[in-house]
Parts: C-alpha cells; structure tokens; sequence
C-alpha cells in the first residue's frame, strides 16, 4: 500500500491498539499503557508505528540530516524521543535544493502554566528552526479548549493563551522567523478561507470514525479537526507567504496528534496542496510511571514550569515511580529497570551527555547506582533546567509578547520554487 493510500484509510482505524494480553489506548485526549498481568506497562511505539503506518527514524535519516545541517542530532533524535515520521525526507530534500518551507506545531493552553512534558515539541522546534533557519508558526489552539472543556470560561481560553505564548518564547525562537497566534483571536481572512475549504472535504462520518465522537458531543468537536488542519497550508499565512499554496510544512508532535494530521494529508490530496510532512515524539511519562503521558490537570503527575526547587525536589522524592529493587540489598542483587525508573527517563530527555546518561544506565541496571543517587541526579538536571527557563521567561516582556504574536513577513524567498 502507498503512502498515499494509508493515509486515505488510516484515519478509519482505531488508535485503540491491541497488544495480545491487554490493549493500549493512543488517541488526541487518552494515553494508556496496557495493563498486563495486573501492571501497566510502557506504550508499545512499534505497534503504533505499523498500526498508523508512519516510518521509523532510523540511522539512515539521522546521518542525512547531520550531513545537511553539519549539526549533531539533538539528543531527542539520539535518543529515539522524535521516533517516527511522514515524509521529513521530502523536508530534506527541500533544505538541500534550498527550497522554502516552514515548520507548524501548536499547544492546547487549558491552564496558566507549562509542565515539563509541554516544552518537548517546542525545545525541538528551535533546534530545527535553528539549524534550518526556517519560519515557525505556533498556534494556540484556545478555541479547542473551549470545546473539549466544559469548565473553561472563553475568556479564561484567551488569558492562558497568552499566558503560555510567555512560556513558549522563552524557548528561545527567533523572534523574526516566529508566529505565534490564538485561534479565537486570529481566525479570520484567508485562514477561515481554508479552513471552511477543508471543512468540506472531510464528513462528518470520518470525522467521527477518527476521533470517535458520539452524537452527545458538541458540532465544534467534529468541525476542529479543519481548524487544526489549516496552518499546514502556506497560503494560510499571507503576511509571510503571500498568495503561495505550495510551501510545505513539517509539524513536530506527539503521535497522539497524528490522526489529525492523517486527515489533513487526505484533505490536502483533495486540495491540490503539498501534504504536511510529521515528525513524532514518544509521550513524556508522568510521575507516576510508564504508560501514562503527564497530565497539567494532576499536580502530583507534573513538574510545572512555575515549581519551585523544593516542589521539583519533594515531587521527584515523594512521587516519582522507581525501577530499583525494594529494598537496598535487593537492588544491589538483581539491579535497577531504567526504561521503568520514571528519574531516569527525565534524565534521558534533559541530560544532554550521552556518556553519562550511558553511565548511569550501565551502573543502575548493575545495581551499583542506587534509586537515591539517581533522584538526586534527576532533581539537580531537573531544577536548573526550570530555573533557567523562569530567568529567560521573567525577561519577556508584553512589547516582546506583542512582536511575537503580531502577523508580519518573515523575509522568505518565494521566487524559490
């Protein structure tokens, strides 16, 4: 089957995947690890690669993209973190012939602060934009939120947009190549155009047979998915690409994501426009343990951007699920499990050594490391990185805000075919 073929078909299945024993739940709301003899064990990343039918980043891609870019992959390839794709060659290809495209990822803001899990996709977003020297257009999708949150006031939608919009530019995008708007502030001109294009491409019943909707649920829910789907298209963004409906995108996600974006591609075919190329993460576990993707509605499954050192500290000591034996002779005797150990799997995400992250996996398994000596290593990577992000995040001021979230030209060459 092609590539084009499963995109066609793939949103008909369900992100539901079985694993023999138990199932695993993978959806745009729920992640769930399977439960296998009682345990909830990690989400099974090969099985949603052939259930969506995405392509694995494999050693081949990497080396291409450290060749083009004369950069190291950042720790998140390295690592297999940002571990399947749709088409990023047909993005490479286009970087090595010097062709304009643009990155598009987005955040969901239905709180007033970040967590740890949230900075993923937009700590990799700056590397790429770093090292492609390309537009990135970040859209807060408030008008989700709304929807999917029965709780949320509209107004209280718009505050935490603008509120996380501080939290994302302290991530450190180029302020001239970086577009960050609120949907219930922004939608309007050419990108309602192609939202309401999209809109009739996509029918209710695929709607509802991709993300599972019921006839209980609001009509904004099913009309979402054209919403999310327009930034993928150039001609969205007149102030940067003008008339321009050829210049594709490459969106950075969690896989969770993807069943929107297999719609998109569909609809894209229909249009006549370039399917957006994806790049997927792994989910951020929460404190809790495996299998679970860290949740802002759980105080005690996060580590907030907005924690303090002691809460970072008493959170990781007092929360954070170990993979080390149950008591110390029983660790030092059998070892550790670090793809269970919750400290450890901060770590592989934020500690950028790969020699020491090697070390402290060796020595663990071994049982040399102990589960104390790994949290208080976890707790000293953990608190730097957030107390750096608060110095840099206290320095955004509103006229920074303003800039960032102000339509504008990005200086793009569009005589580039």
């Amino acid at each position: 089957m092609s590539a084009e073929q499963q995109d066609i078909v793939a949103p008909m299945e369900n992100a539901s995947i079985s694993t023999g024993q138990a199932e695993q739940i993978v959806d745009p709301w729920n992640v769930q690890g399977a439960v296998v003899d009682g345990k909830q064990v990690g989400i099974d990343y090969d099985r949603l690669i052939a259930a969506f039918g995405t392509q694995p980043i494999d050693n081949a891609v990497l080396e291409r993209l450290e060749r083009l870019t004369g950069r190291k992959p950042h720790a998140f390839l390295r690592r297999g973190v940002f571990f399947s794709h749709r088409e990023l060659n047909r993005i490479l290809d286009r970087f090595e012939q010097k062709k304009p495209f643009y990155l598009y990822t987005g955040r969901g803001p239905s709180s007033d602060s970040m967590h740890l899990g949230h900075m993923i996709p937009f700590i990799f977003c700056q590397y790429l934009q770093e090292v492609f020297d390309c537009p990135l257009v970040i859209q807060l999708t408030d008008d989700e939120k709304f929807l999917f949150k029965p709780n949320l006031k509209l107004e209280e939608c718009i505050k935490f947009s603008r509120q996380n919009a501080r939290d994302i530019i302290a991530c450190g995008f180029i302020p001239e190549k970086t577009f960050i708007f609120s949907n219930l502030l922004h939608v309007g001109g050419a990108f309602y155009q192609n939202v309401v294009r999209i809109s009739r491409c996509i029918t209710y019943s695929a709607s509802k047979s991709t993300f599972g909707f019921v006839d209980s649920d609001n009509v904004g829910k099913s009309h979402f998915v054209s919403v999310q789907a327009a930034p993928s298209f150039s001609n969205t963004f007149p102030e940067i690409f003008g008339t321009r409906s050829d210049i594709p995108c490459l969106i950075p996600c969690a896989i969770d994501q993807d069943p929107y974006f297999r719609l998109t591609r569909d609809v894209a075919h229909k249009l006549k426009y370039p399917k957006p190329a994806l790049i997927h993460a792994k989910f951020f576990p929460a404190l809790q343990g495996p299998g679970t993707k860290m949740s802002a509605s759980v105080d005690s499954s996060a580590i907030f951007m907005t924690d303090t050192q002691a809460q970072i500290k008493n959170k990781i000591n007092r929360h954070a699920y170990s993979g080390g034996g149950a008591t110390m002779e029983l660790h030092k005797e059998h070892g550790g499990r670090p793809e269970d150990d919750i400290p450890f799997q901060y770590l592989s995400f934020f500690l950028d050594n790969d020699e020491e992250i090697s070390e402290i996996e060796k020595t663990y398994r071994a049982g040399t490391l102990s589960t104390g000596e790994l949290k208080k290593r976890c707790i000293e990577v953990l608190q730097k990185f957030v107390a750096d992000f608060q110095a840099r995040k206290a320095a955004v001021t509103e006229e920074i805000l303003d800039q960032y979230m102000t339509p504008r030209s990005m200086g793009v060459d569009l005589s580039a075919k």
